[in-house]
């Protein structure tokens, strides 16, 4: 069954033929974060697909994965395109590199997640939290319910790691 959710004013919607986003989003309804573990290789992966990007193995099993990690990259916006999110700007799109399976299979092809950062309750965070944050801040990763079946995978500082004394952050005009 498809999956459709609104999500600040934007339309979302998983068809019903993208099994592997059905099953990796039905574990984020239930604030359990999953991914595909390779049953060949053994190795973790996202986005989800239907074959193995290091071994193209075709089989895998879903696998629980703690959802902490540090900041590897960052985008900073400040002119929304969707209408909604314009009074949230600025907002952070954030690339976290997992603690599971870091550096591998390589240090440059870890396994790394994408998200909004949020405050600790799934909403987009206020300027003074994204000034906070920049590449080697530590996220954990909590959820944000959009519609019965559908909730995101999102980023908040984990308030109980030790975190860069000054993470790195694109200069500010």
């Amino acid at each position: 069954m498809a999956l459709k959710g609104e999500y600040l004013g934007m339309m979302l919607t998983v068809d019903d033929l993208d099994i592997e986003n059905l099953e990796y989003f039905k574990h984020c309804a239930a604030h359990d974060f999953h991914l595909q573990q390779c049953d060949d290789c053994k190795r973790l992966r996202y986005p989800p697909t239907t074959a193995c990007p290091w071994c193209t193995c075709l089989t895998s099993t879903w696998q629980r994965v703690e959802g902490k990690g540090e900041v590897h990259s960052y985008t900073e916006v400040h002119h929304a395109i969707q209408p909604a999110f314009k009074t949230h700007t600025p907002y952070h799109i954030l690339l976290v590199e997992l603690d599971t399976q870091k550096g591998e299979p390589s240090p440059d092809e870890a396994l790394r997640v994408i998200g909004n950062l949020t405050t600790a309750d799934g909403k987009l965070a206020p300027p003074e939290l994204v000034k906070q944050v920049g590449v080697g801040s530590r996220m954990r990763m909590v959820f944000t319910d959009v519609a019965d079946g559908l909730s995101l995978p999102q980023w908040t500082l984990d308030e109980g790691a030790k975190q860069p004394d000054k993470p790195w952050r694109y200069p500010q005009e």
